[in-house]
């Protein structure tokens, strides 16, 4: 009883009204954000506003914004980084010297992220519609869609359990349809470029716990679609025997979205990716190693991909995408002696400022339905639980092939 008599005081004394969080009437209605709003401003509005400040208001305020804006670059190097799809036409063709015949240059139709060394041959083009589907369920080990993120709270030091707590349920989706075009202005030399138009949206609450009492802090909604950051790209094949080779692949992403709704970076990055391609026949493998400077951090990329050509118009395929986001940090509690109220710890949210390592792998198919068409279908699921992630991305997309 003393000791929630200190608390209530305390909790009293900073919000300057009579009564403590748990006396506030349940029926008030929360703060609520806008869904007209940019996107990060409803997240940081999420995550700092307090209707009823805690005990320690303006540290627990200073832990919820670098929560906020830990939160918001994960979920802005999800939406900028992420590979937007393979720079390889599906179809690749090379002139037989002997019959002097254009010819398919491989019997498989390539991996959908990973890249292999052909190029699309002299005069060959094709344009790709890719669609990405993800849900954005967990935050490194916890689920935010499950209210269990919690971004403050206020311990005894001889209790088990917080008497204050604060926690985050955030439902995040987002829809990318990326339009790819990819030309061969040489056997060796392929241009392309990748715009991406991103829908994404948000919905969270913020929800205070005193002594068992349950108070709602905040909720918002936001919804965009607009363009996300533009690539434009070139790949060198270096040396090839058959389907077989060394390639260079760079990519330039350019600021063309916004910022303040979490669809573009804000700053250029440039890529280099080298990639090794081995295609005896029906069977082929894939393995890529690359680096990126700019945009939002710098980062470390590495992927690899094996393929079937099950049949002359399908190709199985199996991918790992791996990435090391330099510097991005990751959440984690931080215990402090509370300033004011005696034997009390403050547990906050901090980043560490460290790496983050993240790897996922995609199983999908490419069927030639006809002519030069190509139907794709995928799902990517993660590997390691770092970051932000979805618990499967469904990729779908549809290639068409030309020539001169």
């Amino acid at each position: 009883m003393a000791r929630a008599l200190v608390v209530c005081c305390a909790v009293w004394l900073v919000v300057g009204a009579g009564a403590p969080v748990a006396a506030q009437d349940p029926g008030e209605p929360p703060a609520q954000q806008n869904r007209d709003a940019p996107v990060g401003d409803v997240l940081t509005f999420l995550l700092t506003n307090q209707s009823v400040p805690t005990g320690d208001f303006v540290k627990d305020t200073e832990a919820a914004a670098v929560t906020a804006g830990t939160i918001s670059r994960l979920l802005l190097t999800e939406l900028t980084t992420l590979p937007l799809g393979s720079s390889s036409a599906g179809f690749t063709y090379r002139v037989n010297p002997e019959l002097g015949t254009v010819e398919r240059a491989s019997q498989s139709f390539g991996p959908f992220f990973a890249e292999r060394s052909l190029t699309a041959g002299r005069g060959q083009s094709s344009v790709a519609v890719t669609l990405q589907f993800a849900n954005y369920t967990r935050l490194n080990d916890v689920a935010l869609d499950s209210g269990t993120l919690v971004t403050t709270a206020n311990q005894f030091r001889d209790e088990a359990e917080p008497f204050d707590v604060e926690a985050l349920t955030l439902e995040i989706q987002s829809r990318t349809l990326t339009v790819l075009g990819n030309v061969g202005l040489t056997d060796w030399l392929d241009v392309g470029v990748a715009v991406p138009i991103v829908s994404l949206s948000l919905e969270g609450s913020r929800v205070n716990t005193y002594r068992g009492e349950r108070l709602l802090q905040a909720t918002g909604t936001a919804e965009t679609t607009g363009l996300g950051d533009m690539a434009l790209r070139a790949k060198v094949r270096l040396y090839g025997e058959a389907a077989s080779g060394l390639a260079l692949v760079g990519e330039s992403r350019l600021p063309t979205g916004s910022e303040e709704n979490l669809l573009g970076s804000g700053e250029a990055s440039y890529s280099a990716m080298l990639v090794g391609s081995f295609e005896p026949g029906r069977f082929a493998a894939h393995a890529n190693a690359g680096l990126t400077r700019g945009g939002l951090l710098d980062e470390v990329t590495y992927r690899g991909a094996i393929s079937f050509a099950a049949s002359p118009r399908i190709t199985l395929l199996g991918e790992v995408l791996g990435r090391r986001l330099e510097g991005i940090g990751r959440l984690a509690q931080e215990r402090a002696a509370h300033p004011t109220i005696a034997g009390v710890d403050t547990l906050r949210l901090i980043s560490t400022g460290s790496n983050v390592n993240t790897t996922a792998a995609t199983a999908g198919v490419r069927w030639n339905v006809a002519g030069a068409w190509l139907i794709n279908a995928g799902v990517t699921v993660p590997v390691r639980n770092h970051g932000l992630r979805s618990q499967s991305t469904v990729v779908v997309g549809l290639d068409y092939a030309f020539g001169g």
